[in-house]
C-alpha cells in the first residue's frame, strides 16, 4: 500500500501494484518491480556496459568524489552517478559480449581549471616519476594539490594518490613493486585547488607496458591449461600401455576408453585458443 502524505495530489510513498514510489535526493521517483523475462541482446549489452563501468570505478571512490564532486554540488546527482554516466557513455569500446574500457577516454575528474603543461611520465628504478610545468598563474596556484590515479587492469589493484605533491614541486615519485611496475599500467593526473573549489580535467598519461590479457583470454588460457594437464596424464598412461604391448593396441574395453579420451583431448588441444606463446 502507498501513502499520499501530502494529500491526493501529492507524491505517493510505497507500493501500488507493480510500481514502487519513493523519494531520492529530494526528487519523487517511481520504478517498476516484478519478474523479468529473457533479456534481449540490447539488454545484455547494457548489463555488460554497467558491469565493466562499475568494475573500472570500484577502486577509485575517493578520487571520483573529488574529481566530480563540484559538478554534483547543488544537483540531485552525486559524484559517483556522474562518473558512471560519463564512462558508460564515453569510455567503452567493443560490442557485446566483448565490451571493454578505452583507457584513453577515461576522465576521473572534470572541472574548469586549465590543463597543466608538459605532463610526462617515466618508469624509473623502484617506481614511476611524473613531471609537469610548475609555473603558476592567476588560475594555476603554486599550492594546488596533485592527484594521481594508477590503474592496474590485470590485477584490479588500482592505487589512488590524492595529495602526492604540490604544483610548485614540478614532479612526484610513486613507489611501486617490480611486479606492479611491469604489468599494464594506465596512469592519470589531476590538479585540485587547496580549498577544493576548483579542479582540472584529468589527463591520461599514456599506457605503460602494453595491454594485459583480457578476461576472455584469461579464461581461454585456464581452459587450455586444464585440458593440457589432463591430456599429459592420459598420454603418459596411453604410451606406456602401447610400449608394454609392443606398440599394438590392446583389445580391452579399458584401453579403448583410454584411447578414445586421448584422441578427443588431443583434437581439443589442436583447436583450443589460449595456447601459450
Amino acid at each position: 500500500m502507498a501513502i499520499a502524505s501530502n494529500g491526493p495530489q501529492g507524491h505517493l510513498n510505497g507500493k501500488v501494484g507493480n510500481l514502487v514510489f519513493y523519494m531520492l535526493n529530494g526528487q519523487p521517483v517511481v520504478r517498476l518491480i516484478g519478474r523479468k523475462g529473457k533479456p534481449s541482446k540490447l539488454q545484455l549489452a547494457n548489463y555488460q556496459e554497467m558491469a565493466v563501468t562499475t568494475k573500472l570505478l570500484s577502486g577509485m571512490g575517493s578520487f571520483i568524489k573529488l574529481g566530480y564532486g563540484l559538478q554534483a554540488k547543488g544537483t540531485v546527482h552525486n559524484a559517483h552517478n556522474l562518473a558512471t554516466s560519463y564512462h558508460k557513455k564515453q569510455a567503452l569500446t567493443g560490442e557485446y559480449p566483448n565490451i571493454r574500457i578505452d583507457y584513453s577516454k577515461v576522465k576521473l575528474s572534470q572541472g574548469v581549471m586549465p590543463e597543466t603543461a608538459d605532463l610526462k611520465i617515466e618508469k624509473v628504478a623502484g617506481g614511476l616519476e611524473i613531471t609537469w610545468d610548475p609555473t603558476h598563474t592567476y588560475e594555476l596556484k603554486h599550492n594546488d594539490s596533485v592527484m594521481v590515479m594508477i590503474c592496474c587492469p590485470e590485477t584490479g589493484k588500482d592505487k589512488e594518490y590524492l595529495n602526492i605533491a604540490r604544483r610548485s614541486e614540478g614532479k612526484c615519485f610513486i613507489p611501486l613493486y617490480e611486479d606492479v611496475l611491469n604489468q599494464q599500467i594506465e596512469p592519470y593526473i589531476s590538479f585540485i585547488s587547496a580549498d577544493g573549489e576548483s579542479v582540472s580535467d584529468s589527463v591520461y598519461l599514456g599506457n605503460l607496458n602494453g595491454l594485459g590479457k583480457t578476461e576472455t583470454e584469461k579464461r581461454e588460457e585456464e581452459k587450455y591449461r586444464l585440458v593440457k594437464t589432463r591430456f599429459d596424464q592420459l598420454e603418459s598412461n596411453y604410451l606406456a600401455q602401447l610400449k608394454e604391448n609392443y606398440g599394438l593396441r590392446a583389445d580391452t574395453k579399458a584401453f579403448k576408453c583410454l584411447e578414445k579420451e586421448y584422441k578427443v583431448l588431443k583434437n581439443q588441444l589442436d583447436h583450443l585458443p589460449g595456447k601459450p606463446g
